[in-house]
C-alpha cells in the first residue's frame, strides 16, 4: 500500500468518513470471493460445480483464522530483514486499541487489518481454478493453510510492509499485481506441474456447464474490484482513489473489447466466456498500475492485457500443462503485463512523481518493476510446487482416476449441484448437440472454427 502523506507537524486523527469508506471497501473485497466461486463454478463441468464453489468458500474460513492468529503480524508487523514482519501486539489482534490508528493514516488498525484480510482470502482461492476436477478437498484445505503461511504472508510483507525488500526498492503495486495475481498465478503453475493433467485433457470436451453463472461471477468480481482497487489508497482525501476507480472501469472495458476482437479474428465468434475472461484480465492488469497511469494509459493497459491474455490461454495446449480455468493465462500473465507497463505508462502525476518511459522517465522504474515481478514469480512457483509435492507424497493431492471420472462433487461432498429428481423435476433434454465454442479462458480443449 502507498505510504502515508502528511504535512509537516500534522498528526492524523481518526476520520469517520475514511473509516466508513474502508469498511465498505472491505465488504466489497469480501464479496469478490463468492463472485470468484460463481465465476469458476460456471466454467467447470456439472460434476465439479460444488467443489469449485467450496474451494473458494473454504478460504474464507481458513485464512480468516490464520490472519487473526499470526498472519497480520507476519505481513505487517515490524520488519525483519526485509523478508518478514512480526509484531506481538498483532498476534490474535489482542494488543490493539479500538481507536488506535494505522501509522500515517486516519483509519483504525482494525480497519486496515480487515481490509488486508480480504486480500489474503481471495489470493489462494484464485489458485483453485487451475486445479479443477482433480484435487482432494482435505489436501486443498491443507495447501491453503500452508501456502498462506509460507508464501502469501511473506510476499505481502515484501510488497506492502514497511521495510519489505520490494517496498523499499520502490516497486509500484497499487493493489496486488505482484502480491495477489502473479503470486496466485505462479503458484497455480507450480502445483499443476506437480499433480498433472485431468483425465481426458485435450481429448474430452470440458466446456463450461453454465455461462450465466460465469457472467454472474464476473459481474460480482467487477463490482467488488472497485473496493479492491480504490480502497487500496486507504482513504479518500486527495483524489488518488477516485482516479484508481475510474481507471479500473476504463481498463476493464478496454480489455473486454480487445479480448472479443482477438477472439473474433482468431476464432470467428464473440463469446460470453470471452467477454467475462477479458473483463477479468483487465481488472488484473490495472490492479498494480491504476494509481500510476492516466485514463488514456488505462485504455492501453487494458487493451494490451486483453490481447496478450487471450493469446496466453492457448499456451497450455502447446506446452501440455493443464491449467483448467486459465489462472496462469489470465492472472499470471495479466499481473506481469500490468506490473511491467507501469514502467512505460506512469505519468508521475497520480500516486507518485515516478514517470515511465513514455512520459519522459528512464528505465529505472521498469527495472524495479521487473525485479518485483520475477522475484515474486520465482518464489511462489518454487515454494508452491514443493508444498504440492509434499502433500501429494503424504496424504495425496489428487482423487483417484475413478473418482475423477465419477465427479468430485459426489466423491468429496456427497452432493450434486443440480437435482432434477425431486418434485417438479423434468426429464433430461434430448436436443441435438451444438458445436463447440471457440477456445477461450476455461475451455478444456482447443476448438476449431465451425462453418455455419
Amino acid at each position: 500500500m502507498p505510504p502515508g502523506i502528511l504535512l509537516a507537524a500534522e498528526e492524523p486523527t481518526l476520520s469517520s468518513a475514511n473509516t466508513g469508506f474502508m469498511l465498505i471497501c472491505s465488504a466489497l473485497v469480501m464479496l469478490m470471493t463468492p463472485g470468484l466461486a460463481f465465476f469458476y463454478g460456471g466454467m467447470v463441468r456439472v460434476k465439479s460445480t460444488l467443489n469449485m464453489l467450496m474451494m473458494s468458500f473454504i478460504s474464507l474460513g481458513i485464512v480468516t483464522i490464520l490472519w487473526v492468529l499470526y498472519g497480520f503480524s507476519m505481513a505487517f508487523g515490524t520488519d525483519k530483514g526485509g523478508i518478514i514482519g512480526w509484531e506481538g501486539d498483532f498476534l490474535g489482534l489482542s494488543g490493539l486499541g479500538i481507536t488506535e490508528l494505522w501509522p500515517g493514516y486516519t483509519i483504525p488498525v482494525y480497519v486496515f487489518a480487515v481490509f488486508q484480510l480480504m486480500f489474503a482470502i481471495i489470493t489462494p482461492a484464485l489458485i483453485s481454478g487451475a486445479l479443477a476436477d482433480r484435487v482432494k478437498f482435505t489436501a486443498w484445505a491443507l495447501f491453503i493453510a500452508l501456502w498462506a503461511t509460507v508464501v502469501y504472508f511473506p510476499v505481502a510483507h515484501w510488497v506492502w510492509g514497511a521495510g519489505g525488500w520490494a517496498f523499499e526498492l520502490g516497486v509500484i503495486d497499487f493493489a496486488g499485481g505482484t502480491a495477489v495475481h502473479i503470486n496466485a498465478g505462479a503458484a497455480a503453475l507450480g502445483v499443476i506441474l506437480v499433480i498433472g493433467k485431468r483425465v481426458g485433457f485435450k481429448k474430452d470436451p470440458m466446456r463450461p456447464h453454465s455461462l450465466p453463472l460465469v457472467m454472474l461471477g464476473a459481474g460480482l468480481l467487477w463490482f467488488g474490484w472497485f473496493g479492491f482497487n480504490a480502497g487500496s489508497w486507504l482513504g479518500n482525501d486527495d483524489g488518488v482513489g477516485a482516479v484508481m476507480f475510474v481507471n479500473t472501469q476504463v481498463a476493464t472495458a478496454a480489455a473486454m473489447l480487445a479480448w472479443l476482437a482477438y477472439e473474433k479474428i482468431r476464432h470467428g465468434a464473440f463469446t460470453t466466456l470471452g467477454a467475462a475472461s477479458g473483463a477479468v484480465a483487465g481488472l488484473v492488469a490495472i490492479t498494480p498500475s491504476g494509481g500510476a497511469v492516466s485514463p488514456l494509459g488505462a485504455i492501453a493497459v487494458g487493451a494490451i492485457a486483453g490481447v496478450l491474455c487471450a493469446m496466453a490461454v492457448g499456451l497450455k495446449f502447446k506446452f501440455g500443462y493443464d491449467d483448467s480455468l486459465d489462472v496462469v493465462g489470465v492472472h499470471l500473465v495479466g499481473g506481469v503485463v500490468g506490473s511491467l507497463l507501469v514502467g512505460f505508462f506512469a505519468t508521475g502525476g497520480v500516486q507518485s512523481d515516478v514517470k515511465g518511459l513514455f512520459y519522459g522517465g528512464d528505465a529505472s522504474q521498469l527495472g524495479k518493476q521487473a525485479a518485483g515481478v520475477f522475484g515474486v514469480l520465482a518464489y511462489s512457483l518454487v515454494v508452491s510446487a514443493i508444498l504440492a509435492f509434499v502433500i501429494d507424497k503424504t496424504i495425496g493431492m489428487r482423487v483417484s482416476e475413478d473418482d475423477e471420472v465419477t465427479g468430485v462433487d459426489t466423491v468429496e461432498h456427497a452432493e450434486s449441484a443440480y437435482d432434477f429428481s425431486g418434485a417438479g423435476g423434468g426429464t433430461a433434454s434430448r436436443a441435438p448437440a451444438v458445436p463447440a465454442p471457440p477456445a477461450t479462458a476455461g475451455s478444456g480443449a482447443p476448438a476449431k472454427k465451425v462453418d455455419a
